[in-house]
Formats: structure tokens, sequence, C-alpha cells
């Protein structure tokens, strides 16, 4: 009997759609007709692979209508910010193959070379590689490593959430519709064994993963047994701080971070889920921030004045109601009165936004990812102690330093050291919960490994191959 999945729309908890796993046999018939794909595939000169990247943002455009909708039905977000993820996907999109060439062109060292002699150093394929993607942002995740992946001669497969199996099917169909050749990228709906047994077969070269913690140590796990040394990166999760600085701008910082915070209902990796504050400019953020996420309209996605939705599950909302309640019960302070938004039912995927202070470091809210719209905000007393705390964790994602370095040298000193000093992949200074296409998106500790975007993210899809030629034999 096959086995099915099916998702379920996170506000209405009806299903949405199903899908069939293929089984072990069918799914190696699929690794074969990918191998065999990506060896023609990667003959095709590059010029060739980005001119069909171009086609394929075209055949993606005409899509874009329909996503945003098909978004919050699957996932939840607010119907009205859909094509935010559109635009960020072709964004990035249009970024990678701009810098396509330069990434992938061959490394000389002419400059260096002895009479006689010729080297250089090229960029080849990995030859097939697993994308498994994310469910709250499946477009602008995938996007990452599928579109570069395949510009630089690599097959795909891509295995997207549950939760959002419709995106990889629309990604794909616009891939093929552009001329990306079907085996090329192919996409496969699978339970956690069978991800495994495609991760163990030998013919697969390279796993591309985001997600959680747990899920990440699975990956590496299976990978550790596959029967060859299977590349793994890991885009994991994290607990992202802030601090605001004594001279940060107030009114610009509490909206960027209520925004960092809760959009997306806090679900993203590098969402600001701890905020340290100066105690000179304590209170006043405070207030400034409770009253903005009170304006905050929490309810159905699909409704265009929506503004915050459900959280992706029920276990996902009851799991972060028991963290808040964990925290409060240690001596945390909820700012937000349940009453203020009457949708957030206990037995509902709908979950208030909420701020607590008197918190620290003893409470779970502060240390263990959250995936939900809650932040824990921390009065601290100078750089130093911000800097301890902001490194006071598993996780290294992102950081943001919130100072007025436009008008005052000593503050974008400051925020120097701060980057010197963070444990993080990112350091951000005057905005948070953003991806640039042209930095490398990277974490450390539980943060996870590898790297994606920029032409690093070239690098970890392609090996080298070094050339070295005697050219004169007398």
């Amino acid at each position: 009997m096959s086995q099915t999945q099916t998702t379920i729309i996170p506000h209405s908890q009806k299903p949405y759609t199903t899908r069939v796993y293929p089984t072990t046999e069918e799914i190696d018939k699929v690794i074969q007709n990918a191998v065999a794909a990506q060896r023609s595939w990667s003959r095709v000169p590059l010029e060739e692979r980005i001119s069909i990247g171009r086609k394929f943002m075209e055949e993606f455009k005409k899509m874009s209508d329909e996503l945003p909708m098909e978004l919050s039905l699957q996932m939840g977000r607010p119907v009205s910010q859909g094509a935010g993820e559109i635009r960020g996907f072709l964004d990035r999109a249009d970024y990678l193959l701009n810098i396509a060439a330069s990434s992938l062109a061959d490394v000389s060292l002419k400059d260096t070379d002895k009479p006689g002699f010729r080297r250089y150093i090229k960029r080849t394929p990995l030859g097939v590689i697993l994308v498994i993607a994310p469910w709250n942002y499946p477009y602008l995740v995938s996007i990452n490593a599928v579109l570069p992946a395949i510009v630089a001669g690599n097959a795909v497969l891509l295995k997207p959430s549950p939760q959002t199996p419709v995106t990889a099917e629309r990604f794909a169909l616009a891939l093929t519709r552009a001329g990306v050749p079907e085996n090329i990228i192919q996409v496969l709906h699978m339970s956690p064994e069978l991800t495994n047994h495609v991760i163990q077969n030998p013919s697969v070269d390279f796993v591309s993963f985001t997600g959680s913690v747990q899920g990440g140590r699975s990956v590496a796990k299976a990978a550790a047994h596959a029967a060859g040394f299977t590349g793994v990166a890991l885009e994991l999760g994290g607990k992202d701080p802030a601090y605001v600085r004594p001279d940060a701008d107030l009114d610009y910082t509490v909206a960027e971070l209520v925004d960092g915070a809760f959009f997306n209902s806090g679900q993203s990796c590098c969402a600001i889920e701890r905020i340290y504050v100066h105690q000179s400019i304590y209170e006043p953020f405070v207030e400034k921030f409770v009253a903005l996420t009170k304006t905050y309209r929490l309810g159905d996605p699909t409704l265009p004045e929506t503004n915050l939705g459900p959280v992706v599950s029920l276990a996902s909302a009851e799991r972060i109601r028991k963290q808040v309640d964990q925290a409060v019960a240690a001596g945390a302070k909820s700012l937000i009165a349940e009453s203020h938004f009457p949708q957030a039912k206990i037995g509902s995927t709908y979950v208030a936004p909420q701020v607590l202070v008197d918190v620290n470091h003893s409470m779970e809210v502060m240390m263990e990812e959250t995936f939900g719209p809650v932040v824990g905000i921390q009065k601290v007393s100078s750089d130093e102690e911000a800097l301890e705390l902001m490194n006071d964790s598993p996780y290294g994602l992102t950081a943001s330093i919130w100072t007025d370095a436009e008008r005052n040298p000593e503050s974008e000193a400051a925020f120097l050291r701060f980057v010197d000093d963070l444990a993080t992949g990112t350091v951000f200074l005057n905005r948070c919960d953003y991806l640039d296409p042209a930095l490398a998106w990277c974490g450390v500790k539980n943060s996870g490994r590898g790297v994606s975007l920029s032409k690093f993210g070239y690098d970890q899809l392609t090996r080298e191959k070094s050339v070295h030629m005697k050219i004169k034999t007398s």
C-alpha cells in the first residue's frame, strides 16, 4: 500500500492537497535518470545555461499572480505578504545569474607560470544534488541552492516540505518550460525514511538542507552512513539577538524590530527573538514596542487586511504557548494581554504576538529557538554586557546592532568591535531579518555549516579541478 502525505491548511485545519510517496525502486530510477542527464547537461555551454536561467525567470513571473494565495493556504502567511517572497525569489535569481560567469570561471595562474608551463583551476559540477527545502519561505530559500546548482551543471532532486508541496512543483515547472531537461530537476515528495534512502545513495553527491537543528542532525547522520563521502550543507535555526544602543533612533528602531520579530509570525530562522536594550532608553523602547505590536491584525491569512497569520500547525502553536508559560512561571512578565487578540484561542493555530520583559538566560525563551511571534526584551548597562549576552547562545546565525553610526563616528567604531567579536554568520547595522544575495549566508554553532548565496554559494556546489600543463618538453 502506497504511503501518502496530506497538507493541512493552517488556519482552517482542512486538507489542502495530498501527494503519494514513490517506492524505493522508483526513487532509485529517478536518481539513475538524474545521473545520466547530468552528464549531458554539464556539457551544455555555461552561457546557454545562464540564458535558460533568464527564461526561467520569465516563466516564473507568468505564475506570480497565483502564488500568494497558494502560499497562504499551504503555510499560513497573509496573502498580502506573498508578493514579497516572489519579488525576493526573482531578485536572488537575477543576482545569481549575473555572477554565474565570473563565479564559475577558470582560475588562471598565468602570472606565476614558469616558462613552458600552463596551469589553471577549473570549477566542475558535483553531480547530483539533493535540496531539502523548508516550508516557511519555500521559494525564497530553495532558489539559493537549486538555481546555482543547475547553472553550475548539476542535476537537482528537490524535496519540498510536506507543508508546501506545490511550491517545488511550480519551481520545477518553470525550469522545464524554460528549457531545463526534465531529469535535471525532479521533485520528490518523501518521508524521512525515503529521504535517508536518497542521501545514502552512492550516486547522490551533495545534500543542501534548510530546517531545524534536529532535522540537520538527521541529515548529517544519514550522510555519515552513506557509501561515499557525501557532502552536506546545513542551514539551521537561530535565536537572533538585537542590541539597541543609547543613541539609536527609537521610532525607526522599534518599527524595524517589531517587523523583524513578528513578520511571518516569527517563523524565520533569522527572526529577532531576543532584544537587549541599553538601560538609558529601556522604558521608552519597551513602551513604543508594545504599542506598535498591539496594532497588528491577527486573523484569516486569505483576507487582505490581515498582517499576522496563524502559525503553521497546532503542535507548533502549543509548543510556543508552552515556552511563554514557562517563562512567565519563572518570573517573566507578559505585556500583551490575551484579550487584546481574541482570535488567539488555545486549540487553534492563532498565536498572539507576545512581548516578555524581566527575562534572563535561565529561561528557554531566551536560549532556545521559539519560531513564533514571541520576543524577550532584556535591559543591559553597557556594550560589554550586551555582547556577552548576545554570544551566550547555542546559535549563531545573525545579530543586529542599532546605533547612530551616521552622525557619531564612535558609534560606528563600536559597531565594528561587535562585528569582530560576535559569533554569528551575519552582523547587521540598523536592519535585520534580511538576506542580501551578494553576501554569504552562513551560520556558526548550532546554526549550521556551509554557505549559500554570493560567489561562495557557487563554490559550495562545485569542485576544483587543477590542470597542470607542461607545454615545452625539450
